[in-house]
């Protein structure tokens, strides 16, 4: 392991797809969604010990979860906890992050993911991050691991990258394209050259910066005032004054939509970014009736393709359906066509509107 490599794992978001179980109290990455007795950023966490050392890793997280992340993960410091005081999508908390293990280390090789996807061959996603560490730790360079598309799908960014210009498996990048619509997703994943952007990325924190500097200068014009205020005592005031005013913007938009200097790695290593029911539904083992049930008991009778799931110790019976959402958290119980789980998040608005944030 690279003494200067360093993983920031992202934590910040409320999973509004993932609603009645993820709230805002409690959202998803702190939530055992896969059934095996491990939050998805205690998942994450550990998957990124084949990478470095828990001193190492570092969660950007809303302030108000700083407890929750030190429960899931008492190995951290608070010094590992980067509390964002305000939601501003991930190209400022990038920048911060950047910015904070620059200050640590001058020549820091970060790795930058997500919280909630679902890895299945972890040795494999270890040799990816490695190969990607070892690129950027030579070259100026941005790093993004990229996944083969195995369907068109509509809800993810894509990557196109130069396959005849690979370097040991690492390929320039010629542009990023947001969610495609299906006939323009069927084209990419026929063309052989996209790959599904996986938010999974890898630089060295001067690079990144140089980015910002050219590409997102508001960005790097704010955080970087507090230079001598990171790993310091003052550094969580000089972010609750500052970061709020950063522009919300994705770094996606923000760096790699504008920078030159982008490669890829197209890997394999059976992802999901769950970033919604369905894709826990499509990565979970199902009975010969195609069902998914994550309850401790139930009855079903003429049970076809459903993802069912229910509290400790209620008894769940359903039947005669098919292709349904069935969520029962207690106090809210949804249930809904599989394939319209995109509206869940527009459903949870409605329900916040109409009888107020504690269902929400």
């Amino acid at each position: 392991m690279n003494e200067h490599t360093y993983v920031a794992i992202m934590a910040g978001g409320v999973g509004s797809r993932f609603w009645p179980a993820s709230r805002e109290v409690r959202p998803k990455q702190f939530l055992d969604i896969t059934g095996d007795g491990r939050s998805l950023l205690r998942i994450t966490f550990e998957r990124f010990l084949k990478v470095t050392t828990a001193d190492k890793i570092f969660i950007v997280t809303n302030a108000k979860y700083q407890a929750q992340v030190l429960e899931h993960l008492p190995e951290l410091t608070d010094n590992q906890i980067l509390c964002e005081p305000s939601r501003n999508n991930t190209a400022p908390c990038v920048a911060y992050t950047a910015f904070k293990l620059r200050a640590i280390d001058p020549d820091a090789n970060i790795v930058i993911a997500p919280s909630d996807a679902l890895i299945l061959n972890e040795m494999l996603f270890a040799d990816n991050i490695n190969k990607a560490l070892a690129f950027t730790a030579e070259k100026d360079v941005l790093v993004t691991l990229g996944i083969a598309p195995d369907r068109p799908h509509t809800g993810y960014g894509y990557i196109q990258f130069l396959g005849e210009e690979g370097d040991d498996g690492i390929y320039p990048v010629r542009r990023f394209t947001e969610k495609p619509d299906l006939t323009t997703a069927k084209s990419f994943l026929t063309s052989g050259d996209y790959l599904w952007n996986a938010g999974i990325f890898v630089w060295r924190a001067a690079t990144v910066l140089n980015a910002y500097e050219q590409f997102a200068p508001e960005i790097y014009a704010l955080l970087s005032q507090g230079t001598s205020c990171y790993n310091t005592a003052d550094e969580q005031a000089f972010i609750d004054e500052f970061y709020p005013q950063t522009p919300s913007i994705s770094v996606d938009y923000a760096i790699m939509e504008n920078a030159t200097n982008i490669y890829t790695i197209p890997a394999q290593f059976g992802w999901s970014d769950l970033g919604a029911w369905g894709a826990l539904y499509h990565e979970s083992p199902k009975d010969d009736d195609g069902n998914v049930i994550q309850a401790s008991r139930s009855v079903t009778e003429d049970l076809h393709n459903c993802y069912v799931r229910g509290p400790e110790g209620k008894l769940i019976v359903v039947g005669g359906v098919d292709d349904l959402l069935v969520i029962d958290e207690g106090d809210v119980l949804l249930v809904y066509p599989r394939n319209r789980e995109q509206e869940i998040k527009a459903l949870r608005t409605r329900a916040e509107q109409e009888f107020g944030e504690d269902y929400v």
